[in-house]
């Protein structure tokens, strides 16, 4: 995949997701920023930059793990994590 544009996320959601992720998960910015969304610190600056003016900035989610990958492209695009037994 060439990562996942984010759409309209709720964030809390979104960390919840991110904590489930087994590799690294980056936050990729078209002005060249990148960074690791694994940890906390990490996490709030990346939200911290995402947001901008109240509205989600143009961003992209790479990860190392394809699972990882499949698991936060369902998250965008349905706006929940999967059922376990999915």
């Amino acid at each position: 995949m060439d990562g996942i544009a984010l759409h309209n996320i709720d964030v809390q959601k979104f960390i919840q997701a991110l904590d489930s992720c087994k590799g690294n998960v980056y936050l990729e910015t078209p002005e060249g920023d990148r960074i690791n969304m694994k940890s906390k610190l990490a996490q709030f600056a990346g939200i911290a930059m995402l947001i901008e003016g109240g509205t989600i900035a143009e961003a992209v989610i790479r990860c190392d793990n394809p699972e990882d990958e499949s698991k936060l492209f369902r998250f965008n695009l349905y706006g929940e994590m999967p059922k376990k037994d999915d």
